[in-house]
């Protein structure tokens, strides 16, 4: 691998811890509160999960840094809707002290220097 692909890899790995906490840092101005990061099973991978009041939050953060391959909100597609459903199923099958909240699921798209929060983004 040339230098430039070893120089590529690594803002790569680095772009998403970065835009996660950017993400919570937003979530938080806005009033929501951290439960749980990076909540991972055999399903998938949850980025965030926060409290909105008497709402449990599962928060799929999405960077893009320029728009030539599609917008950030754009990348959450039906497979990764799915994956992230099955997820947040086992996470409130393993705490069941949420079990009584109602839960939606949040994009935070940070495109450029742009930031969309998609609130309630996609239906169960």
């Amino acid at each position: 691998m040339s230098r430039v692909g070893r120089l590529r890899g690594v803002i790569t790995k680095h772009k998403g811890p970065w835009a996660e906490v950017c993400a919570r840092i937003y979530l938080s101005c806005h009033g929501l509160k951290t439960v749980q990061r990076n909540y991972a099973c055999h399903a998938g991978e949850i980025d965030i999960i926060m409290l909105d009041r008497q709402t449990l939050v599962f928060v799929e953060v999405r960077m893009r840094a320029g728009g030539e391959f599609g917008d950030a909100v754009a990348s959450v597609g039906r497979a990764k809707q799915k994956r992230l459903l099955r997820t947040a199923h086992h996470f409130l099958l393993f705490q069941p002290q949420f079990g009584h909240l109602i839960y939606r699921f949040d994009i935070l798209a940070i495109d450029g220097r742009n930031i969309t929060w998609l609130k309630n983004a996609f239906e169960c």
